[in-house]
């Protein structure tokens, strides 16, 4: 077992590791990519349309291994063609973070099928469908999970398909958890608040965010280095002995 004597210890602590993390070309995604890599990971960066060539630069400047993955996870096959690009370049992954996501905002009474069904599968099957490859690969070995949520579990008129599948986000942390606990596999989820990202932007004013923010018991924006912070932890050994459990982060906004 790792024994930490502060933060240096844990600034290594996924040396060895292989993360493949989704939706990583911006925000949180890419957060979580450079904070695993300063731990020590070697690091799959999967993005969509704008190639994250710095990110893959401040990655490698950690002395690691960055491979940038292209590739939607709008399918199946999609997920299961990542995970193999991610393998051939650097081995089997350990590390998981399913971070891809998509937020249409919508009224309820104007959306429409096909919407409903690119949010839910992008932000559900797609995790669901990466991680069961991802155990495959692992054959038995150890592996740890991260699910990304959101604080819109609790419900967001201009999301209906968003808050479902980020409910459904959690059923599946909990449901796998146990299901991948045989095979040596945590899994956990992080659902965070307002965080300061381009992704409350779309449809929201800086007024219109800084209002919110002032709501908040701690009133700020979360940073995404926060989340990333909190990811590292629970893919990491300190987190030996958590599997199935939801981490609220949102400057006590509302307590779960």
């Amino acid at each position: 077992m790792l024994r930490c004597d502060g933060q240096s210890c844990a600034m290594q602590e996924l040396s060895g590791r292989i993360a493949l993390v989704t939706g990583a070309q911006q925000g949180i995604g890419a957060a979580v990519a450079l904070t695993l890599a300063k731990a020590g990971a070697d690091v799959a960066v999967n993005w969509l349309d704008q190639e994250p060539l710095e990110l893959a630069d401040a990655i490698r400047a950690q002395g690691v291994r960055c491979a940038l993955v292209q590739g939607s996870v709008d399918s199946v096959a999609g997920v299961q063609a990542l995970h193999a690009e991610a393998t051939r370049a650097l081995g089997v992954p350990d590390l998981l973070v399913n971070n891809a996501g998509i937020f249409p905002r919508c009224d309820f009474l104007d959306m429409r099928e096909e919407e409903w069904d690119a949010v839910l599968g992008i932000n559900v099957k797609a995790a669901a469908f990466l991680t069961q490859a991802f155990a495959r690969a692992l054959g038995g070995r150890e592996g740890a999970v991260v699910n990304l949520s959101s604080s819109a579990v609790r419900g967001d008129p201009r999301g209906v398909h968003y808050t479902t599948s980020k409910t459904g986000i959690i059923g599946l942390t909990r449901a796998t958890a146990l299901a991948l606990a045989p095979h040596h596999i945590r899994v956990n989820a992080i659902a965070p608040g307002l965080t300061d990202t381009a992704q409350p932007r779309y449809g929201n004013s800086e007024d219109e965010l800084a209002a919110r923010a002032a709501t908040i018991p701690i009133p700020r924006m979360g940073r995404a280095e926060e989340i990333a912070d909190l990811a590292q932890y629970l893919l990491g050994p300190r987190a030996a002995w958590i599997t199935g459990q939801v981490w609220h982060i949102n400057g006590g906004l509302y307590l779960p």
